[in-house]
């Protein structure tokens, strides 16, 4: 055994002679005594502060009560052995002690008949520093602190007066010094006990515990020398956020054995499969469709867990709050605590998820819509905002549907809302199509109008005269706003019989002008205006002639309508058309 260094209290055995046994074989005489002597002497009178001793010299000796252990259970008449200190001291009496008689008998028997390793009864005699002194059968042993029990104690003085089982761990013949464990007995019973246990344990059945220790991970559980560990998954079937909401030390209760690992001496334990589990039945009590009571538990961005009750929880995600707002966090909804009506969606028992609607409360305002709003219906709406491809209307309850730039114009390509509309402003549009699953309107403004070109024949020849104002210049020519609001376009090459180098040399956004039409593309959707066509004397082929070249100058398919930037740019005044 490794050598420990205790500190302790020994009683100085320095003068003791060192062969001891053989003072234990001499027989004494009245006449021989010496100093270091054992004699076996009677007590003849009993004093409160201890006991007057015959050992057969001419006066008798005196041993005070606080060397025995026992002082109240000492009878005159009683043999004892005493060691002889002295055999006549300043007042002529022997100097005798009952525990150095005690202490050499143990001391020999110690080395002699035990050794380390052996179990003896203790005395917890009194404190010393760092631990407890102990009567081993009469020799004054020394018990560290540490090796009192098996767990920390707080009060050594618990112990003194009281006779325990100890261990000798340590025999210093030099120093005449022992010291004793009682911790080591008391670990090697545990761990029998403790294996024993292990043997008799099943998973599955149900024991008395207390609790021992809370972590925040769980609970350890004595369950009468095996400590099993209870997990906080395995408390409650319901969500807790520490053990101590349900558990207290010194508490008792009964446990159920959850698994068992004798080889590591692990035992798991479980509180709440002492219940049935509440997700066996959820799928028929609480079907698709159906509406639920709960509270909120759990409040996360992308949604909020709804308790429907102990050990069942559901989650509304955020786009299941609202039909129609954007929720981008669910504590902008909901908090914890509070309690909410919603209506079960999807359960995946197996994953113990159970999908819920919060919005599902009301009828879908969608569907509502398309009922009241008809396709082709006509209502006024206001502008709420824009993008580049279309501006979105508030119909009502926040509702917005949206006009595509496509759809804003008969006559003109439209390449951003706000060349015709701004915000705020309030619309006729009419309704194209409300399609309630992907809660999507779709609106439109020239429809609130017929389509001039559907009879633009009628009103447009090739050969007429026509005026207009100029709304838009551009690089390649002029538009200019006619009748029906119908845009027909001067190209460059159509201003004059003379060439010209930029539209704004010519004509300016305002200015009245008189052109003759050239060409109606149907397909195109195109009027083609020329001012040097005018003239009563200009022909037929001069009208032809002047159609192919506006033909030839226009590329099939550009566009003549505003394409933004190039409008009055004058970093684009040299663009060559193709």
């Amino acid at each position: 055994m490794q050598e420990n260094n205790f500190e302790a209290d020994f009683l100085d055995f320095g003068s003791i002679p060192e062969s001891m046994g053989s003072l234990l074989e001499s027989g004494q005489s009245a006449r021989s005594f010496s100093k270091g002597d054992i004699i076996t002497g009677k007590i003849t009178a009993k004093r409160p502060d201890g006991v007057q001793v015959d050992i057969g010299f001419k006066a008798e000796g005196f041993v005070p009560a606080g060397e025995f252990t026992k002082f109240d259970e000492v009878n005159v008449g009683d043999e004892i052995e005493v060691y002889l200190e002295e055999v006549e001291n300043r007042q002529n009496v022997p100097t005798l002690s009952l525990q150095k008689a005690l202490s050499i008998k143990a001391w020999n028997k110690i080395t002699t008949e035990y050794g380390e390793g052996h179990i003896v009864k203790g005395f917890m005699a009194h404190r010393v520093k760092g631990g407890l002194m102990v009567d081993v059968e009469g020799f004054p042993a020394f018990l560290p602190g540490s090796q009192l029990d098996v767990g920390p104690v707080r009060n050594m003085d618990d112990y003194l007066g009281k006779e325990f089982d100890v261990k000798i761990i340590k025999i210093n013949v030099e120093r005449h010094n022992i010291v004793v464990s009682r911790r080591e007995l008391l670990v090697e019973s545990l761990r029998d006990q403790r294996a024993k246990l292990l043997e008799e344990m099943t998973v599955g059945e149900t024991r008395h515990g207390v609790v021992k220790n809370i972590t925040d991970f769980g609970a350890f559980i004595d369950l009468g020398g095996v400590d099993g560990l209870l997990h906080i998954t395995d408390i409650s079937w319901g969500r807790i956020s520490h053990p101590s909401e349900v558990l207290s030390v010194g508490q008792e209760l009964d446990i159920v054995i959850i698994g068992i690992d004798k080889e590591k001496g692990r035992v798991s334990l479980g509180l709440k499969q002492k219940s049935r589990n509440p997700w066996d039945d959820v799928v028929e009590k609480y079907p698709k469709g159906s509406q639920v009571h709960g509270k909120v538990v759990n409040i996360m961005p992308y949604g909020a867990f709804v308790e429907i009750e102990t050990g069942v929880e559901g989650l509304i995600h955020v786009s299941e709050m609202s039909w129609t707002k954007r929720i981008n966090k669910a504590s902008d909804v909901l908090a914890a605590g509070q309690e909410v009506d919603a209506v079960v969606l999807d359960i995946d028992r197996d994953s113990r998820k159970i999908s819920l609607g919060l919005r599902q409360n009301e009828r879908n305002p969608w569907e509502v819509l398309a009922e009241k709003y008809p396709v082709g219906k006509h209502i006024v709406g206001k502008v709420r905002n824009m993008t580049n491809y279309g501006a979105f209307v508030e119909i009502e309850n926040d509702i917005d549907g949206m006009i595509h730039v496509s759809d804003m114009s008969w006559t003109r390509k439209i390449n951003n809302p706000n060349e015709i509309l701004k915000p705020g402003q309030e619309v006729e549009v009419v309704i194209l199509e409300i399609n309630p699953e992907q809660q999507r309107i779709s609106l439109g403004l020239k429809q609130v109008e017929d389509d001039p070109w559907a009879n633009i024949d009628q009103l447009y020849k090739v050969g007429d005269v026509v005026k207009g104002k100029v709304s838009k210049i551009a690089v390649f020519g002029a538009f200019i706003e006619l009748s029906n609001k119908i845009d027909g376009l001067i190209h460059i090459s159509q201003l004059s019989h003379d060439r010209v180098e930029k539209v704004k040399d010519v004509l300016k956004i305002g200015d009245e002008v008189e052109a003759r039409v050239i060409k109606v593309d149907h397909d195109e959707r195109r009027i083609g205006l020329s001012i040097k066509a005018l003239g009563e004397d200009f022909t037929e082929a001069d009208l032809k002639a002047a159609e192919e070249e506006y033909t030839a100058a226009l590329k099939p398919g550009e566009d003549m309508v505003d394409v933004g930037e190039i409008f009055n740019d004058e970093s684009l005044a040299g663009l060559k058309l193709k």
